[in-house]
């Protein structure tokens, strides 16, 4: 595997790095040839709270988790346990999928012995809600999020004519996420 660590608000020493490189090379094993692409770990200080950030691009899916924990070693280490879950529940899909399909391959070993384990992946609706969205801009598609309390808000964008969603990030400034063109 091939890391790109950064550091925000915090020096990623040595120590740190090879540290980080440890943890996340025990994947491989879950791979039948290392990710050509690069694994990007952002490590980060906000609020006195150590978060690591990965995301591993694969062929057909990212894998990404981002931990926050009082100690950034402990946050590498839950964030490396994340990953290792979303592995085995991709690679319990992929094989439900082989199963049904028949033959199909991935870039994940499929002879590995935790594919025993099938994860539940039964995934319940509990409610639906439909509304009429009133074109707005950003502005005051952020002011009407504040205005009912939540942390994120769909609306008709105005200019664009296509559905967007702000949210409110952890670092107290907001996002916007809109359709590819």
């Amino acid at each position: 595997m091939k890391f790109n660590i950064r550091g925000q608000n915090i020096e990623v020493t040595e120590a740190l790095k090879d540290y980080v490189e440890k943890k996340l090379t025990k994947l491989e094993r879950y791979f039948e040839t290392p990710p050509a692409s690069e694994v990007k770990v952002t490590l980060n200080v906000i609020k006195g709270l150590q978060t690591v950030e990965v995301t591993i691009p694969l062929t057909g899916v990212v894998l990404r988790a981002e931990v926050k924990n009082a100690d950034m070693y402990a946050s590498i280490d839950l964030v490396t346990d994340k990953l290792e879950r979303q592995i085995r529940k991709h690679k319990t899909r992929v094989n439900r999928k082989i199963r049904q399909e028949g033959g199909l391959q991935d870039a994940l070993r499929v002879d590995s012995p935790v594919l025993v384990e099938e994860e539940d992946e039964d995934y319940e609706l509990v409610k639906t809600k439909s509304f009429l969205m009133k074109p707005m801009d950003i502005d005051e598609a952020i002011l009407q999020m504040n205005m009912v309390g939540h942390s994120f808000f769909v609306f008709s964008n105005m200019e664009t004519e296509q559905v967007n969603v702000v949210y409110k990030r952890d670092d107290g400034k907001y996002g916007l996420i809109e359709p590819a063109r």
